[in-house]
């Protein structure tokens, strides 16, 4: 009987060390705490495993409690969701009922709304465009420079969508009288000015109308973005700029003033047409060349043009005087007769011929000069017009045809030259002309002297003959 027993405690020892690793039997098995003491006999070991699968046991049963716990609050917030969403869906398919019902009654009010106001409804449409057409020419006016403070409250109007009322409708008519009314006055008031450094002062300025404002003799430019009047970089040319002083020094009465009607498109024109020197210094290096060679030309043939009326004034002189002078050509070749009474006709012809070739070729001296240069300067003008056209095409190669400033440079060369060869041209032509149609009045006068001279030896030879 023992001997069974033993054998019955042997085998379930071996299932349990079977059942359980020697890893974790060594260190830490399932009802052995690591500072538990190691059990000496198969008894102990026996009782060491039960007890450990009856914690194990209670373990799980506490586990599957709380899943079961869980579990049971898991579904009771689902519900809860599940019942949120519901409500929530259902207020929103009310909230869109609802908004649709409110779309039909305000449809139904505002065809109420245009029933009732009738005519009136086309009279606040047409003073929001007036009063939105007032506020842009009001910013773009001048007077905005004395009058300020007009723009909000024709902003709000323009904008509203209520009916204006009584006083808003006198504020409109109040302010279009009023730019009515300052379009025909000429004043004086102190306002804020950007110079050319861009730093502001205050300035004393004249404003003519809702024109243009003046000072110092200059036009000044208004800026509706900052809503400053400012000085122009560049002012229009001097005639204009004299009418300003004028005005700016006359007293009370009408004086004359080059007024821009087009609030300052016309003057800002103006400012961008180029000056002389700058339209000069268009023609390049050809036009440069040119220049030069017409103030030589010019020189010359004006000093030769003052030495032949000088001598055709002595000359003239010397006609009325009977005494032969060295001063001129007329007594010079007056002289040659009277140093050689004893030549005869033939010799007393071919010394007289001799001095008036001689003051003919003095009278002439650089007139050649003139005249080359009134033919060459066409030419040089024609070579920078070629010159001009070549840079052109150049910039349409390069750039094509979609921005004329492109091109503006080689035309401004081409015409610029043109007209800088004919202007030094023309007046050396009429130069040159004037100088020799006195040249040769002389040498005609010289040339009957002469002759008259040469009858007279010949009476005088054929009457001792």
């Amino acid at each position: 009987m023992k001997r069974c027993a033993l054998l019955l405690a042997n085998t379930i020892l071996l299932a349990a060390m079977a059942a359980v690793p020697v890893g974790a039997a060594d260190s830490a098995s399932p009802g052995v705490d690591a500072g538990t003491k190691k059990p000496a006999t198969l008894a102990e070991l026996l009782s060491t495993v039960r007890s450990g699968w009856e914690r194990e046991r209670g373990e799980n049963r506490e586990r599957e409690s709380s899943f079961a716990r869980d579990r049971d609050r898991q579904k009771r917030l689902l519900s809860a969701a599940r019942n949120e969403l519901a409500l929530q869906e259902a207020r929103s398919q009310q909230l869109e009922q609802d908004f649709e019902n409110n779309e039909q009654h305000i449809t139904q009010l505002e065809g109420t709304l245009a029933e009732r106001l009738g005519t009136l409804g086309e009279a606040f449409g047409t003073v929001r465009q007036v009063a939105g057409d007032t506020l842009g020419h009001l910013e773009q006016s001048i007077t905005s420079a004395q009058i300020t403070n007009r723009g909000e409250f024709l902003g709000e109007l323009a904008s509203s969508r209520k009916l204006p009322q009584a006083e808003s409708l006198e504020k409109l008519w109040y302010a279009l009288q009023q730019e009515m009314t300052e379009q025909g006055r000429v004043l004086r008031f102190r306002a804020p000015v950007l110079g050319a450094d861009g730093k502001e002062r205050e300035r004393e300025v004249l404003r003519v109308g809702a024109f243009n404002v003046l000072l110092d003799g200059h036009y000044l430019q208004w800026l509706p973005g900052i809503k400053r009047l400012a000085e122009l970089g560049r002012q229009p040319s001097s005639r204009h700029l004299a009418s300003v002083r004028r005005f700016e020094k006359a007293g009370p009465g009408s004086a004359a003033l080059a007024l821009d009607p087009s609030r300052g498109v016309l003057l800002s024109l103006l400012v961008q047409t180029p000056s002389l020197g700058e339209r000069i210094a268009q023609g390049r290096a050809v036009g440069a060349v040119i220049l030069l060679l017409g103030a030589a030309g010019a020189v010359l043939g004006l000093w030769r043009l003052l030495v032949t009326l000088a001598e055709d004034r002595r000359v003239r002189a010397q006609q009325q005087s009977p005494d032969a002078s060295a001063g001129n050509a007329l007594g010079r070749v007056l002289a040659v007769a009277d140093t050689n009474t004893t030549a005869d006709v033939e010799s007393l012809e071919l010394l007289l011929d001799e001095a008036i070739l001689k003051e003919t070729t003095s009278l002439d001296r650089y007139l050649w000069v003139v005249r080359t240069v009134s033919v060459v300067a066409p030419l040089l003008g024609l070579l920078g017009t070629v010159t001009g056209m070549i840079r052109t095409f150049q910039a349409i190669t390069l750039f094509g045809t979609g921005d004329p400033r492109l091109m503006a440079g080689g035309i401004s060369e081409a015409l610029v030259t043109t007209m800088l060869g004919l202007c030094v041209a023309i007046p050396l032509l009429l130069l040159h002309a004037l100088v020799t149609s006195g040249v040769r009045r002389i040498n005609d006068v010289l040339e009957q002297q002469a002759a008259g001279m040469v009858v007279l030896r010949s009476k005088k030879d054929g009457g001792n003959g």
